[in-house]
């Protein structure tokens, strides 16, 4: 099992730079001010598809080997979705995606334009994994999971490198940093890049309520599962376990986990756009929800939230939206 490094991060950068956008650390005033603390956005709700997933996808399909015209496989209620089916395109090759069937319409669409023959699932009774690894096996192609992939989490780590790279431009050191968090290659490759540039920094994975495998497996020292994987709006976030190498990663260098309420999702989503203009979909919003919920716990500290996604659905935007202005009325 290949355990990424930091070079293998800097690598990363090198290979999608020109193709990833190079998303910006915004300054959050109104959530500075709330908070006592200096806070900053990375908004990867701006990257290409809409999320951070097109980093680790661009990075794992640009190290195809032999096989690369047979194409990739992939499973995903949406984002890497959407990140594969993109840098399949962009390099020429097939892509089929194993998506569950109750997955936002929004990204079932927006993968199908960029070209990936869609394979439905059922989430509680199907196994994903299963499904792409026979998919793979009888048509040649290569198999990029969603976050247990050494290139995917290289290249999610792209994200804390760019976090890293602008705090010390500015001169500063973060001391918290909140990142969404599913099955955690996000979270390792942003633990990963942050703490090798910053030892003292103290990373948290955020995860919706009900499904806090992360937090159960840092505290028993090994994976536990989920015990069912739908049943939240986060639904980016709905993993069955932590993968085994992200888990390698984070046992040793994530400070640890909090969990976010699908209310408290749907207030930060309503957040995002109503006091900062910025489009999330509620597993991209947990962090931000951590915050907010927390906002007591960081004064006098440097604290970066990443933003994770923002392929949400017009209605529950919508939604999101009437119930934060109706709360703050």
């Amino acid at each position: 099992m290949p355990i990424p490094t930091y070079s293998d991060i800097i690598g990363a950068a090198e290979r999608i730079a020109g193709r990833a956008v190079r998303t910006p650390l915004l300054d959050a005033p109104a959530l500075s001010e709330a908070t006592g603390a200096r806070v900053f956005l990375k908004p990867e709700c701006l990257q290409r598809t809409g999320s951070f997933k097109f980093r680790g996808a661009w990075n794992a399909v640009s190290r195809l080997g032999a096989n690369r015209a047979a194409g990739v496989v992939a499973c995903s209620s949406g984002n890497h979705a959407q990140g594969i089916a993109e840098a399949a395109r962009l390099a020429g090759i097939p892509a089929t995606i194993v998506m569950p069937s109750d997955a936002p319409l929004v990204k079932r669409e927006r993968t199908a334009a960029s070209g990936a023959r869609i394979v439905p699932y059922d989430r509680t009774s199907e196994d994903r994994d299963a499904i792409a690894a026979a998919i793979a096996a009888e048509e040649g192609a290569t198999l990029v999971h969603p976050y247990d992939n050494a290139d995917v989490i290289a290249g999610q780590g792209t994200v804390g490198l760019e976090i890293a790279d602008d705090l010390d431009r500015l001169g500063l050191a973060p001391d918290l940093v909140f990142v969404p968090c599913g099955g955690g290659g996000l979270t390792a490759g942003v633990t990963l890049a942050l703490t090798e540039r910053f030892p003292a920094v103290r990373v948290n994975a955020v995860e919706p309520a009900g499904f806090d495998d992360y937090g159960r497996s840092l505290a028993a020292g090994a994976i536990r599962r989920n015990e069912r994987l739908s049943g939240s709006v986060a639904d980016a976030l709905l993993s069955p376990s932590p993968g085994e190498i992200g888990f390698a990663i984070n046992r040793s260098r994530l400070a640890g986990a909090v969990t976010a309420t699908d209310d408290e999702a749907m207030n930060a989503v309503g957040y995002a756009f109503d006091r900062l203009r910025l489009v999330l979909e509620p597993g991209g919003a947990v962090a931000l929800a951590a915050v907010l919920a927390r906002s007591a716990e960081l004064r006098g500290r440097t604290v970066v939230v990443v933003l994770s996604g923002g392929n949400v659905a017009d209605e529950m935007l919508a939604e999101a939206l009437r119930r934060y202005r109706s709360a703050s009325a």
